[in-house]
């Protein structure tokens, strides 16, 4: 592993392959979800429970991923992806019915493990890992425009063309312009790997010192924390638009939620300017507080749309952060060894939850209403807050020898 600093092309370069791979893989659906299930004639509550089932199927193999990632190379590994992300929307393009469509939705969930943000952090690692941290936030930065382009950009697609289409015209972006970004990482990173000096910087650390117990404690509730999240965040970004729309701001609904998308962005730069002083877990704590934060605002302030407005700027603070430390806190935790590994059960954690999300959130705003919904997505997000601040009381214990030590000067 390199001691290096990750090159800025490569860094712009796998952050567009993000917001290419966020925007044609996940990001559109919700704009197409409408006509899809016009066409097979299902509910549409039924097409996000489809995405939920693909998205708890891509969940299972997403510490498999990671494995590889590390024995592989996340450069190789995404190459990999590009092809498998292009041929599952080409499938979801001419799928003849339901069944094959979800077959074909399983396939995109899939490929995700290969090109979004696990494998691009693990591949931000294996290339730069000394300054691995810095670098997850500059990608994460320069990711959070992918709602911001690709909303407006498949209703833009939407209008001329048909869903089916749509998904043909993404599959071809990610083999056009995916494909050779990450065939070139994959280089890069033999070439670092060759070159890279075996100095104590270059040596992969195992983070922090825990006892055992505390080693698994900290590792459950991490995983927790990003469940959470990763449920409440799935919930609402995937209604977003409908969700904006049922609360009363209409038209204005659409021109609200691509303020999401800059609200990401300005949590990392505010971070990666000011954030450097503040250890990875109070970053969690932030995140995870911002996110049902921002729902209270909504449901305080509805049908306003100076609370909508807030609610999408913190809900995109939060949410940014989010996709921070979702990188930097399996590091600073655990450190680089094993670490695309333990990211790959992050993203099982995260796709778990984020699999019965919008599923359940569209029930259950079918069953008791949009805003009663929405208050109990707030008290889930909670916990999230809670699950990160047991990680900080953990570490501010002393370990098992200190205190030994400090008995015995006793």
């Amino acid at each position: 592993m390199s001691d290096r600093k990750i090159p800025a092309a490569a860094l712009w370069a796998l952050g567009l392959t993000q917001i290419i791979g966020y925007g044609t893989l996940y990001y559109s659906f919700s704009i197409l979800v409408p006509s899809i299930a016009l066409e097979f004639a299902w509910p549409e509550q039924w097409v996000f429970g489809a995405l939920s089932a693909s998205l708890l199927v891509g969940g299972l193999f997403a510490p498999t991923a990671g494995r590889w990632a590390d024995r592989f190379g996340a450069g190789r590994v995404m190459t990999f992806g590009s092809l498998a992300a292009a041929a599952a929307l080409v499938a979801c393009a001419l799928a003849p019915g339901r069944v094959s469509f979800v077959l074909a939705l399983v396939a995109m969930e899939l490929a995700s493990a290969f090109v979004l943000y696990s494998a691009a952090f693990v591949a931000i690692v294996q290339i730069g890992g000394a300054r691995a941290q810095r670098s997850i936030t500059h990608l994460t930065l320069i990711a959070g425009f992918a709602s911001t382009l690709f909303w407006p950009l498949t209703a833009a697609l939407h209008e001329h063309l048909t869903w089916r289409e749509v998904y043909l015209v993404f599959a071809g972006i990610n083999v056009a312009i995916c494909l050779p970004i990450h065939a070139w990482l994959a280089r890069l990173s033999r070439r670092t790997d060759e070159s890279a000096s075996p100095t104590p910087a270059a040596v992969a650390p195992t983070g922090r010192a825990f006892t055992p117990r505390d080693r698994s404690r900290v590792f459950l509730l991490m995983l927790g924390g990003f469940a959470i999240e990763g449920f409440v965040l799935s919930s609402i970004l995937v209604h977003m638009v409908p969700l904006t729309t049922a609360l009363g701001l209409g038209s204005a609904g659409l021109v609200v939620t691509t303020l999401f998308g800059p609200s990401q962005v300005a949590s990392r730069l505010i971070n990666m300017l000011f954030g450097g002083r503040l250890a990875q877990t109070w970053l969690a704590v932030i995140g995870a507080t911002l996110l049902p934060l921002g729902l209270v605002v909504l449901l305080a302030m509805t049908p306003s749309l100076p609370g909508a407005i807030a609610f999408v700027i913190l809900f995109g603070l939060g949410s940014g952060l989010a996709s921070i430390v979702g990188g930097t806190l399996p590091l600073e935790l655990f450190g680089r060894e094993r670490y695309g590994a333990r990211l790959g059960w992050v993203t099982a954690a995260r796709q778990f939850s984020s699999a019965l999300a919008p599923f359940a959130l569209a029930m259950a705003m079918a069953g008791i209403g949009v805003q009663p919904s929405l208050w109990l997505t707030a008290a889930v997000g909670m916990l999230g807050i809670l699950a990160f601040s047991a990680i900080i009381l953990i570490r501010r214990q002393p370990l098992a020898h200190d205190r030994v030590m400090l008995t015995s000067a006793n």
